[in-house]
């Protein structure tokens, strides 16, 4: 995977924050000052693209799904829609507390999704009041608000992706406690040591978080097509020796015959 740092540079990647706000911890990422601003330096941030990018490859092709964090609102929309796409689950609502030291619970939440989905289709739904209908409609509607993008993660996730390690702190703890790799796009304002993998980059605008997202999720896509293709030649490797049984017994039937 090939990063242009020209690309970054056109979408902003490296306008950090204020001077005054910064993170001493954020030095080794920072190039210059400029009107007040850190510029981050955009050829250690394709370089860390790059580490992150073939790390979350070798990730999703374990199987393994990858937790998209992102609740600010200028990266909500992009998360969703580079998550979907590749079919990883993502929160962009507010972050459920123990959605990972607490994870029974919150895969409880979401089976009775499933459930009040089953009651509409096998007709149960219909008997109950109206009061109750109305009742039901709106946990759905709730449960499906803040927890519809992680219906299919029915295990504990392989590694976070977040998007502004100190608005999402709280997601940031949980992965840290139960020793879940943290991918994150990191600021000149927030504290890299919290993260495994870090990838110094603007992370409030949408330019910039689209940019580092693509960069990522082509990555990701790579890892699972990686993991369908070894799953085929395995399938077509079984079948071999299938094949070659089946066509000696249909030789020594022939042959039987004869």
């Amino acid at each position: 995977m090939a990063v242009e740092v020209k690309e970054l540079l056109e979408a902003g990647v490296h306008f950090g924050h204020l001077t005054r706000k910064w993170d001493p911890n954020m030095a080794p990422y920072v190039y210059m000052e400029r009107n007040g601003i850190h510029i981050i330096n955009l050829y250690k941030t394709a370089a860390k693209i790059e580490e992150a990018g073939n790390a979350l490859a070798k990730i999703a092709a374990s199987g393994r799904k990858i937790l998209f964090v992102a609740t600010k609102k200028q990266a909500k929309d992009i998360v969703a829609e580079k998550a979907t796409a590749i079919n990883m689950p993502y929160i962009t609502e507010r972050w459920p507390g123990g959605m990972l030291t607490n994870f029974v619970t919150i895969r409880k939440a979401v089976k009775k999704m499933a459930s009040i989905d089953r009651m509409k289709k096998d007709g149960t739904f219909n008997t109950l009041s109206k009061k109750e209908r109305l009742q039901v409609d709106r946990l759905r509607a709730k449960l499906e608000k803040n927890l519809g993008s992680i219906s299919d993660m029915t295990r504990l996730p392989g590694a976070l992706f977040v998007v502004d390690i100190k608005r999402e702190h709280i997601a940031i703890k949980e992965a840290q406690k139960l020793n879940i790799p943290i991918f994150a796009m990191v600021d000149t304002n927030s504290d890299p040591r919290q993260v495994d993998y870090v990838i110094p980059a603007n992370d409030d605008a949408s330019k910039s978080i689209d940019k580092i997202l693509s960069y990522v999720t082509t990555a990701i896509a790579g890892g699972l097509a990686e993991r369908k293709a070894e799953k085929q030649a395995s399938a077509e490797g079984d079948e071999a020796p299938k094949a070659k049984k089946a066509t000696k017994k249909a030789v020594a039937v022939s042959e039987e015959e004869e």
